[in-house]
């Protein structure tokens, strides 16, 4: 019998799908504590949680029978989930169920905020019958900006069609091939949603480069009529900002469901009349709950009778499968996927990867994908790896080229990637020297040896003396070590580039000193863990 443990509140329809499966049986033990759930955890073959379980590492010390894990939602940082991975246990959620609901409260708020639904409704109750105060603003023809177009930022624009609405999107990653037949208007630059939306959208996970993606200087851009939604992540607009903004009037108004800390620990939405606030129900609607709940309860059981694996945040080890040189080439290529998505800036338009020498004679389908989480993973809340890294690349209208030419160039065997973007073409080769030494060997045509390792500073800078001492002078100054250095140059175009790799991150202060050096043309820092 295959025993599943359901610690919070789920939907009935999904533990009536377990309970009538064929030798599955479901407990439900709500609300119980870490200690509890890791002295009973070993004797369940699965297990189901939505967002108040917290599976610890603690938890997960003596997972005996215990093999899946099944979140009925989207985020699972309530999950260790590398913790779970060293003990061979399968991590999956359910990212399709809340689009809909998502989409749909959001486009709530959007009429809420233009039709003043909360205030009037509290006034009229209040015994007022100021129907001059509430003067609405319609829809129709009106400009909506969608920055990020996923599965629900697609949904949003969808839905808003209906009202006759003008969708013009923005994604700092890649477009969907759908987006223009929908009639969403690509815009290049993030700015222009920022000046020609009368809505604004955010529908972006939150990590370095969104958060506070909306400050005061983009609110600055916008019209005084816009209205900003945020259904998304918190902190993607700042909300000191926005408060401010709200205060001088600067914009109509502002909608949120999520913060930064949640429940929210700045409640100066409390002073603002043009703010609406909710607690976070993108996804808390009956019909989701039933369709993750439902969802989790089914691919759980398929992985426990061994059926097919869908929807994996961490693969299943294949130690001995895999050739050891495969292994390293699939470390190198997922190190030069995170270096390629820093310093190649701009939405996605052209993926290539080319393998030469002995590694083209081999199954390399597993040094691709490493490729491709290096590449996408900062682009997405939840963790990507071989189950669902070519799912989610596609679904973003990405599909990488993959060549091979059993002869050896330069070394005995290589990898290269080109990744074109809106703003910029890189080119990337690495190669394993003596079966184990990861080495960058090139960038955009510089002949260098790097090793992709911690914290990379790479600059392109222009090729004159004194530039190795002043970086070094530099980074001495703000007490950060250089482990190794690689530098490449072009002579005849006057051009050379450095790749640092420094005993630790630097911080803003001395990123900003190093790129107003005078030789400096672009500058980057990489985390190559």
């Amino acid at each position: 019998m295959i025993k599943v443990l359901i610690t919070d509140k789920l939907a009935r329809e999904g533990i009536d799908l377990l309970n009538s499966t064929d030798g599955v049986e479901a407990v439900v033990k709500t609300g119980i504590s870490e200690d509890e759930l890791a002295e009973i955890i070993g004797e369940y073959d699965g297990l189901i949680i939505r967002s108040g379980t917290q599976v610890t590492a603690k938890v997960l010390a003596e997972p005996g029978k215990l093999k899946c894990i099944a979140r009925a939602g989207v985020g699972v940082d309530n999950i260790d989930v590398p913790e779970a991975t060293r003990k061979g246990i399968l991590v999956m959620n359910t990212p399709g169920g809340n689009t809909l609901s998502a989409a749909e409260h959001t486009m709530a708020l959007i009429l809420a905020m233009s039709r003043n639904v909360v205030p009037a409704c509290n006034s009229l109750k209040s015994g007022a019958w100021d129907r001059k105060k509430y003067m609405g603003s319609q829809l129709s023809n009106k400009v909506l900006g969608v920055i990020g177009l996923g599965r629900i930022g697609m949904a949003v624009a969808q839905m808003a069609k209906g009202f006759n609405m003008k969708i013009i999107g923005f994604d700092p990653f890649a477009v969907p091939s759908d987006a223009e037949k929908l009639g969403i208007e690509i815009c290049e630059s993030i700015e222009e949603i920022f000046k020609e939306a009368d809505y604004i959208s955010v529908h972006v996970p939150r990590n370095e480069e969104t958060a506070n993606l909306i400050d005061a200087d983009q609110i600055k851009m916008m019209k005084p009529t816009v209205r900003l939604v945020n259904c998304a992540r918190g902190g993607i607009i700042n909300e000191e900002a926005l408060y401010e903004a709200l205060a001088d009037k600067r914009i109509a108004g502002a909608a949120l469901d999520v913060y930064p800390t949640e429940p929210p620990e700045n409640t100066r939405f409390t002073e603002s009349e043009n703010c609406l606030v909710t607690p976070h129900l993108g996804a808390s609607t009956s019909e989701a709950q039933i369709e993750v709940a439902v969802e989790a309860a089914q691919i759980l059981i398929d992985a426990l009778k061994g059926g097919p694996v869908r929807n994996a945040l961490n693969a299943p080890s294949t130690t001995g499968a895999v050739p050891p040189i495969v292994s390293q080439y699939s470390e190198l290529a997922r190190r030069i996927g995170s270096l390629v998505s820093t310093i190649a800036p701009g939405r996605i338009k052209k993926v290539e990867v080319r393998y030469r020498g002995l590694i083209a004679e081999m199954a390399v389908e597993s040094v691709t994908l490493n490729f491709a989480i290096g590449l996408l993973q900062k682009h997405f809340d939840m963790p990507l790896n071989v189950v669902n890294a070519r799912v989610l690349a596609k679904e973003r209208g990405i599909s990488i080229d993959e060549t091979k030419n059993i002869e050896a160039k330069d070394v005995a065997a290589s990898f290269s990637a080109k990744v074109v973007t809106d703003k910029i073409t890189r080119t990337v080769t690495g190669s394993v020297f003596g079966g184990a030494l990861l080495r960058i060997i090139e960038i955009d045509g510089f002949n260098i040896e790097v090793t992709p390792h911690g914290a990379v500073l790479v600059v392109f800078n222009d090729d004159k003396p004194g530039v190795i001492g002043s970086v070094g002078t530099l980074c001495g100054r703000h007490n950060i070590n250089i482990c190794t250095m690689g530098v490449g140059q072009k002579a005849a175009e006057q051009k050379a580039m450095l790749a640092v790799s420094l005993d630790k991150e630097p911080d803003y202060a001395a990123v900003e000193e190093l790129g107003k050096l005078d030789f400096v043309n672009e500058i980057y820092v990489c985390r190559l863990d």
